[in-house]
């Protein structure tokens, strides 16, 4: 509690929690959605039902790593190739792997070489030609689509290793996945690049304000491309583990990332013009989705009737705390 909020009523100060803090929010209402939840089903207070949340938190924040930074740098920057790469590295992963054990680091390697290619063009034709994100990106994502189609003709075909399944699926006391090792690494990594690398500074700093930055001496071209380029291979390597969590991968099986990695991203406290967020709070919004889509999965509706309920929830989330304005000197 600062100074700004010391001397305000209960109520002032409720109000000033619910618009100020985005991550304490994110976390009241992922546990407020889970006791709706448990009431509604209570058979769903299970030991299993947490670890289904810890898993598939966990891949969401995975898949919304790259999103955080493209998102953090300015400029209207938005990633909506991400879950077409995800496919593809996924596809391509237990196609070349076809559950043989010694394929793990050759099918990492290129899962991470497709991402950076597909980052490189998002990041050349934002930052060095200067076209709008949100069509670059489209464009992209169009393009690795149908390029997945083409490599498979249509016939998915493979599966992951046994021992990479395991180190993805395994629960240790029914509750914590084995993969929350793999998020450690990549958690650690992303928390470096933003907060302790003199890279992050600068992101921030070109995001929050790219003419500034630029008359200061950054070179807010090559940050921005870095930008794409390091979430290329984010999403190459989260499609890598995701592979590896499912075990056998359908085409554009995991498009559905992409938005939802935005969202998770802006209901974490990120500010969609750049310049001010955090990975922690793409943690927490990845962990509502989560709790909501649980919720919502109780009431055995359709897909496109959950989408629509899903959406409509989240825009008033997303209205009630995520109107701060982005800090401009």
């Amino acid at each position: 509690m600062n100074q700004n909020s010391a001397n305000l009523s209960i109520g002032g100060k409720l109000k000033y929690f619910v618009t100020t803090n985005q991550i304490g929010m994110a976390l009241v209402f992922s546990v407020l959605l889970f006791l709706t939840n448990v009431i509604i089903a209570p058979q769903s207070l299970n030991i299993n039902a947490f670890g289904s949340i810890f898993a598939l938190t966990v891949m969401l924040t995975l898949a919304s790593a790259g999103q955080t930074i493209v998102i953090i740098s300015g400029g209207g920057g938005i990633d909506l190739s991400v879950g077409a790469v995800m496919s593809l590295t996924a596809l391509l992963t237990v196609g070349v792997m076809n559950g043989n054990e010694g394929y793990f680091l050759i099918t990492l390697l290129m899962s991470i070489g497709l991402g950076a290619a597909a980052g490189l063009l998002n990041g050349a034709g934002v930052a060095l030609i200067g076209l709008p994100p949100m069509i670059v990106t489209m464009c992209v994502a169009n393009v690795v689509t149908r390029l997945q189609y083409v490599l498979t003709e249509g016939k998915p075909s493979g599966t992951a290793s046994p021992w990479f399944t395991k180190s993805m699926t395994y629960r240790f006391g029914s509750v914590i996945p084995s993969s929350v090792f793999y998020g450690i690494i990549i958690f650690a990594l992303v928390f470096f690049i933003l907060n302790r690398s003199r890279y992050g500074m600068r992101l921030f700093l070109t995001g929050n304000n790219e003419r500034a930055s630029f008359l200061t001496g950054v070179r807010t071209v090559q940050i921005k491309l870095a930008a794409y380029v390091i979430a290329g291979i984010l999403s190459g390597v989260a499609g890598f583990l995701a592979a590896g969590y499912m075990n056998f991968v359908r085409g554009s099986s995991l498009d559905t990332f992409t938005m939802r990695s935005i969202i998770a991203v802006v209901i974490g406290g990120t500010l969609l013009t750049g310049g001010k967020g955090s990975y922690i709070g793409t943690l927490t919004g990845a962990l509502l989705i989560t709790v909501l889509t649980n919720c919502l999965a109780v009431f055995s509706m359709s897909q496109s009737t959950t989408d629509m309920v899903m959406g409509i929830v989240l825009i008033i989330i997303l209205a009630m705390y995520n109107r701060t304005a982005p800090v401009r000197q």
